[in-house]
């Protein structure tokens, strides 16, 4: 019998803040107004929206009018990389973008290249960093556009965005950074990194669910995705989701003010949990790069199956996720772990831990020596 519940997937998704979603209510229940319209009960949500646009803005080191409001990373990517291509149509042709990205970009790529566009997946070393020598090899005349996750969803890797957008400019490339798992955990600011769009989503860093943020510097040139009314000055048409605005705003200044705090703590869960996983006496082998998303782990354990760790995991009342699955015929891998050639015989048997700020000792403890019992 499942006596408690340990969420350790906080990569998939967080828990709504508390303070997000007393934020959110009154947006839901009484001050339910149009913010487009132009009577006084638009008034509160025309201002919340303002509010919740300059404090998103400053987390990350950016203007107010260069943040706009998206349903998801998944729109805030497919607008980027479509927004980018099809405003420079007729005139370049390639874009580049790595092996490990998120689907939401490595889709939008495939549905470009079925419009007739080149693009170029560069590859990843064995710990899921992409080379900015790479890159600068991959640039030519056509190339329009450099998308980059910040940080890897699967194996935490942190990418050196700040060098490899210096290597797009160098070339006068545009360039995106899917920074979905970043924002929120990592310190960001648009300028020091040199982005010109950055893709951010809420759920990822305790907001609501539905709701996410494109950033676009100032001059930068890009077509609408959604057209419609005049929401986002223009360039996203939709009525604005008031609510989520306002809980998305909520969550991220609180995990921004709260970074260093919730660092600290997930590094020491981290040293925890690889300490007892050591003590088990069992082979592992921790993926990707020392730079990693804090508290974030993926974990191949030699000769076993990664799903059949996870039901059990569930059935215990934990929650995880894993770096393959089994179908009817085959166990199908990650292109994550693939792309950083991870042998079979490891990456079959991998999961991913991913903890939060709400996650204690005496979790971490459990799960590993659960893990343990598992692998007897």
């Amino acid at each position: 019998m499942i006596k408690h519940f340990i969420y350790a997937d906080h990569a998939a998704t967080t828990m709504l803040l508390p303070e997000a979603l007393e934020a959110m209510l009154p947006f839901l229940r009484t001050e339910y107004g149009n913010a487009s319209t132009l009577y006084s009960l638009a008034r509160k949500p025309k201002k919340a929206i303002a509010a919740a646009r300059a404090a998103i803005a400053k987390c990350i080191g950016a203007e107010p009018d260069e943040i706009f409001f998206t349903s998801c990373g998944t729109e805030s990517d497919n607008w980027a990389l479509k927004g980018t291509a099809f405003r420079f149509l007729g005139q370049k042709k390639r874009i580049i973008t790595s092996s490990i990205e998120h689907h939401a970009v490595l889709h939008s790529c495939a549905f470009l290249e079925r419009m007739g566009y080149d693009v170029v997946y560069l590859p990843v070393d064995e710990k899921g960093l992409v080379s900015p020598a790479d890159l600068e090899k991959a640039i030519n005349e056509a190339t329009v556009l450099v998308s980059i996750m910040m940080a890897n969803n699967e194996i935490g890797t942190i990418e050196p965005i700040a060098e490899l957008a210096e290597v797009a400019h160098k070339y006068g490339v545009l360039f995106h950074t899917d920074a979905v798992q970043a924002v929120g955990h990592l310190p960001i600011n648009v300028n020091h990194l040199c982005v010109d769009m950055l893709s951010a989503s809420a759920h990822k860093f305790n907001g609501p669910k539905g709701m996410g943020f494109l950033y676009v510097r100032k001059g930068t040139p890009l077509l609408n995705l959604l057209d419609g009314g005049a929401q986002e000055n223009g360039h996203r048409g939709g009525t604005e989701n008031v609510a989520g605005i306002v809980g998305m705003s909520e969550a991220l200044k609180f995990n921004v003010e709260n970074m260093q705090k919730h660092t600290e703590h997930l590094l020491n869960l981290q040293h925890l949990f690889i300490k007892e996983l050591d003590r088990s006496g069992f082979d592992y082998v921790l993926n990707g790069s020392e730079e990693r998303i804090p508290g974030s782990f993926s974990i191949s354990f030699p000769n076993r199956e990664g799903e059949a760790i996870l039901h059990r995991l569930d059935l215990m009342g934990v929650a995880v996720t894993t770096g393959s699955a089994c179908n009817s015929k085959e166990t199908v891998i990650s292109h994550v772990l693939k792309a950083i050639d991870l042998p079979d015989t490891l990456a079959k048997g991998t999961v991913r831990f991913t903890f939060g700020f709400e996650n204690t000792e005496e979790e971490v403890k459990y799960v590993a020596n659960y893990i343990a019992k598992i692998l007897k």
